[in-house]
């Protein structure tokens, strides 16, 4: 018969905007002891509270799983996590309804035999270690680097467990807790001690965590968010570059629309018009925007608001050269640009990762100010890929997998729990 093995996750997860740059951060605790066994913690991109909260749940049960892979069904779990929406959801006192929720409560359940866990929710101020591993991930994240185990200082915010052994994440097998021990009894009460599950209405939600000075924000028993801020991301039409796929940036080319392009923007015009939803414009400051969102505020009859942060990327020395051309002159910079979000163009131009930081700015002062509005921002081909990218919290190398055709139109709705929803990508039925 296996020898039973007792462990404690701590898990926690954050973001910086929710939904925003997001890391989460778990522990594996000896009961007995205090002792922190293994850390696991990481950057996750730009997403919400719960998504990151529930990452680093999946993360502390495959890491304490890792620490005994022979123990089998003798592995006993116990989960202590500050969410309550995690903590009931696993526990099954609360259904799950939400999307993006599903697929990871899904994941953390296929980890260990459902008796193998328990949860308990607990305050913030008792999930230090867990919190601490999350902000130095996020931290590592802004910084353009790898989280560390070897420099994780996270076990000092925990009131109860004993510094983790120098450079190391994980310090081998612990003893397990011994059987009665008040340690073990108290983290992994007997199924008669067990309190009677308190009934919950359904799909209720805890308000996610977020950075300080943020209002908080959240579905708490509300069913109904209200009506979300909606963008609508209207490419600019043609210009005498775009057939040519030439790079066409800010970094110096500022070409017009062409005749066709004009044409599109009329199109486009009587698109909005015929939707008469669209209550405010608001444009990039290079010309061909302009120009587009010139055409369309004239049909709708409003004003246009220029915002530096649609601007396009500034390809550097790649402005107004193809591909082919970038590829035979600059070869080696081509192959770094494409190989990591942090590369800059050749000259001194502007790196994916930069645009992502502009463009998340953005949209924050955006969203901020436009609960329950439509608003039509005229920008261009890489700040819509990232509200987009962002949106679904998908990887940099997603740019290169969306496709944007001249004056397409795509959408995104940001709801008042810092969810976003992509409801439209490269629609361009109204220049058919």
């Amino acid at each position: 018969m296996s020898v039973a093995r007792q462990v404690v996750v701590e898990a926690d997860g954050g973001s910086r905007g929710n939904p925003g740059p997001a890391g989460y951060g778990a522990v594996v605790i000896d009961p007995a002891t205090g002792e922190p066994l293994a850390e696991a913690a990481e950057y996750i991109g730009v997403a919400t509270n719960n998504v990151a909260e529930y990452r680093g749940l999946i993360a502390g049960l495959a890491a304490a799983k890792a620490l005994f892979p022979d123990a089998g069904d003798a592995l006993r779990v116990h989960v202590r996590m500050d969410s309550k929406l995690v903590v009931e959801q696993m526990s099954g006192r609360w259904k799950i309804k939400h999307p993006d929720m599903k697929p990871l409560a899904a994941r953390a359940a296929a980890i260990l035999p459902s008796a193998s866990v328990t949860y308990e929710w607990i305050p913030r101020a008792q999930n230090k270690h867990a919190d601490r591993l999350a902000n130095e991930a996020m931290d590592a994240g802004r910084d353009g680097r790898q989280w560390e185990a070897s420099a994780s200082t996270a076990a000092l915010d925990s009131p109860t467990a004993a510094p983790a052994p120098s450079g190391s994440a994980a310090s081998g097998s612990p003893a397990p807790a011994p059987s009665g021990s008040p340690a073990a009894d108290a983290l992994f009460p007997r199924p008669e001690d067990a309190a009677e599950p308190v009934a919950e209405p359904a799909d209720a939600h805890s308000a996610p965590r977020q950075s300080a000075g943020t209002p908080q924000t959240g579905w708490g028993s509300a069913p109904d968010l209200g009506a979300p801020a909606t963008l609508l991301l209207l490419r600019h039409g043609e210009t005498a570059l775009t057939p040519e796929k030439r790079f066409s940036g800010s970094g110096g080319t500022d070409p017009e629309l062409s005749a066709v392009g004009r044409g599109q923007a009329e199109r486009a015009a009587e698109h909005f018009a015929a939707l008469g939803t669209v209550q405010e414009i608001v444009s990039s400051p290079l010309r061909r925007c302009r120009e587009t969102a010139a055409v369309v505020a004239a049909r709708l009859r409003l004003g246009v608001r220029i915002d530096e942060g649609l601007r396009e990327t500034d390809f550097g020395a790649w402005e107004g050269l193809t591909f082919a051309e970038v590829r035979e002159r600059y070869a080696d910079d081509l192959t770094a640009w494409l190989a990591s979000p942090d590369t800059a163009p050749t000259g001194g131009g502007e790196s994916f990762s930069e645009v992502a930081d502009r463009v998340a700015a953005t949209r924050d002062r955006l969203v901020a100010g436009s609960t329950g509005r439509t608003v039509l921002l005229v920008t261009h081909v890489t700040p819509i890929k990232t509200f987009v990218r962002l949106a679904l919290g998908a990887p940099p190398e997603a740019l290169f997998r969306m496709e944007l055709s001249a004056a397409s139109v795509s959408e995104v709705a940001y709801y008042a729990d810092g969810n976003a929803s992509v409801r439209l990508l490269n629609d361009a039925s109204h220049l058919r």
